[in-house]
């Protein structure tokens, strides 16, 4: 009769068919068969294993101690520990189910993770091959193509199927309990092999399925970036791979997966959506950071100067990174006082860094407006300085309508001719008659209107007039003779040529017995006091002047001009 229990040499890991006849001849299975589970019976007996429940005392690179309630503490190898899909980050206050086995020359007791018992006879190795159940094993020694296990007979486990990455990771099960699987039951050549890997690569996946159950939506974790792509980066989260999406990156949505994160970065993420179904995450960065833009209306308030630099430019425009994730928009008409800018191309280049204003800010939308030509300073704040009223300009025309024509008075200044101050020599039906775009034409600064940015102009106020012909002529002190045409109390409008006009202001009654009093002083000249003598007794002993002398409509009296003003062309008299 073989023993089933003595060793078996390398070459000897599967039985040959000849060793198998010949122990067919010495003995029968029968014998085996009763041998065997007398053997077991006896081992089990004696044993004596039991699973407990214990508390995680230390953690060193070799051993876990535990405290199991009793006299002495338990030791657990912490490799088997962790082959046997333990928590890799077990810590001391942990609790854990082990089985013990028996007590160590130190006497503390062996303990095992071990759930799983050896069969005790041949039915119980029948059994769990059929039914595809774990059983517990002692990894006895290595031999040639993997190791021998002990699970009650002596079993052959291939070095692929052992769960070790190397030689020496496999070495160091030798001595160890674990889990494994039969995958191959021939009882009349006692050949019986084993498989770990699989029994490791099952509860990996039970692992792995209650920890990504216990992933919540709206979790925060950290983990490692493994790689990038062009439209996010995959996060290690603890044993599974999530996908940050480039949008969910940071609140700059002109950012790239690389300038935010590296491979290897060790960030902190949001859990955005799980689907239990494809196992993908979906993980977020920026929600972890404050909305820029939920403080953009306290912090870019209209009118406030503002520095960013250009991240793109469009066809209306320019948009302008304030900071990370707020964009302003330089809107074409925004971006020049003196000229029409057709594309901002002309005006900016990508990457510049510009100065601009605050126009209006809309959070909700995430817009903001700016404006660039703000910044250089309103050309209309000086323009009733630069351009007073009556002031003569030079410059060409930009434009021609109906109603008049448009100027360009430089640095956005523009003005406009009205159709009727164009000429004063005849009625014109449109501009064009007697200008043409481009022509530089000379005009004086009628009206400012700075609130609605208007500036009125005239060139027919610089056409000569009969006014200006007789101002040339005529200088304060002559003396002129006119018509009057309107006469009131105190003044009187006087025609002095044709459409020449002038004001005669009267003498009020107290100027002229001033007059009188200064008359007859004894420094007064003698004609002039038998002068007025004389008007008094032919006016009958009264003060008031003869009626030849009160000024009527239609009269033509003479008058000597006390003031010429050229610029408004007014000319002041009085009676002479």
């Amino acid at each position: 009769m073989s023993d089933l229990n003595q060793p078996v040499s390398p070459a000897e890991a599967v039985p040959s068919a000849e060793d198998s006849q010949t122990e067919q001849t010495e003995t029968s299975f029968g014998d085996i068969l009763s041998q065997f589970e007398q053997e077991h019976r006896a081992e089990s007996a004696s044993s004596g294993t039991e699973t407990v429940q214990g508390t995680v005392v230390s953690v060193n690179p070799d051993n876990i101690v535990i405290d199991i309630g009793r006299k002495s503490e338990g030791v657990l190898s912490l490799d088997q520990y962790k082959a046997n899909g333990g928590d890799p980050d077990i810590k001391p206050g942990d609790n854990v189910t082990v089985m013990v086995k028996g007590t160590t020359s130190e006497g503390y007791y062996e303990l095992s993770v071990l759930r799983v018992e050896r069969p005790k006879d041949w039915t119980g190795i029948q059994a769990a091959f059929a039914e595809k159940r774990a059983v517990a094993g002692r990894v006895v020694e290595s031999v040639k193509g993997g190791l021998r296990v002990d699970i009650g007979v002596r079993a052959f486990m291939p070095a692929s199927r052992s769960g070790a990455k190397d030689v020496p990771e496999m070495e160091k099960l030798i001595g160890e309990e674990i889990q494994c699987r039969i995958t191959k039951l021939d009882i009349e050549k006692e050949d019986v092999v084993v498989d770990r890997r699989v029994v490791l690569e099952e509860a990996a996946a039970v692992a792995r399925g209650e920890a990504f159950a216990q992933l919540k939506e709206g979790d925060v974790r950290e983990g490692n970036v493994r790689s990038l792509t062009e439209f996010g980066a995959f996060v290690d989260i603890g044993g599974f791979d999530g996908l940050v999406h480039v949008s969910d990156m940071s609140w700059d949505r002109g950012a790239k997966p690389g300038d935010v994160v590296g491979v290897g970065d060790r960030v902190k993420v949001q859990i955005l959506k799980i689907n239990q179904q494809t196992k993908k995450i979906s993980l977020g960065m920026k929600q972890l950071i404050p909305d820029p833009w939920s403080l953009a209306a306290e912090k870019y308030k209209p009118g406030t100067r503002v520095t960013g630099k250009v991240a793109r430019l469009t066809d209306f425009g320019a948009f302008v990174e304030l900071e990370p994730g707020i964009d302003g928009l330089i809107h074409l008409s925004e971006m020049s006082w003196s000229k029409k800018i057709r594309k901002p191309s002309e005006v900016l280049k990508k990457n510049e860094q510009v100065e601009a204003v605050v126009l209006q800010v809309n959070a909700a939308d995430h817009r903001i407006g700016l404006g660039l030509k703000q910044a250089l300073g309103d050309p209309w704040d000086a323009v009733e300085e630069k351009y007073p009223r009556g002031t003569i300009v030079e410059a060409p025309i930009t434009n021609l309508a109906k109603f008049g024509a448009f100027v360009d008075l430089g640095d956005g200044i523009e003005g406009m001719i009205h159709i009727g101050d164009i000429s004063g020599e005849k009625r014109l039906e449109h501009p064009n008659e007697v200008l043409k775009s481009g022509q530089t034409v000379k005009a004086q600064v009628l009206e400012i209107d700075r609130d609605r940015r208007r500036l009125r102009l005239g060139m027919k106020q610089l056409e000569p007039t009969p006014a200006d012909h007789f101002i040339a002529e005529h200088k304060e002190g002559d003396i002129v003779s006119g018509r009057l045409v309107e006469v009131h109390a105190s003044a009187a409008k006087v025609e002095l040529g044709d459409r020449v006009t002038g004001m005669c202001k009267f003498k009020s009654q107290a100027q002229k017995d001033k007059e009188a009093a200064s008359a007859n002083s004894p420094k007064a000249d003698i004609s002039s006091a038998a002068a007025l003598l004389t008007a008094k007794f032919k006016g009958g002993g009264g003060s008031s002047a003869p009626a030849a002398d009160v000024p009527k409509p239609g009269q033509v009296r003479k008058f000597r001009i006390t003031r010429i003003d050229t610029v408004n062309k007014r000319i002041d008299l009085e009676l002479a």
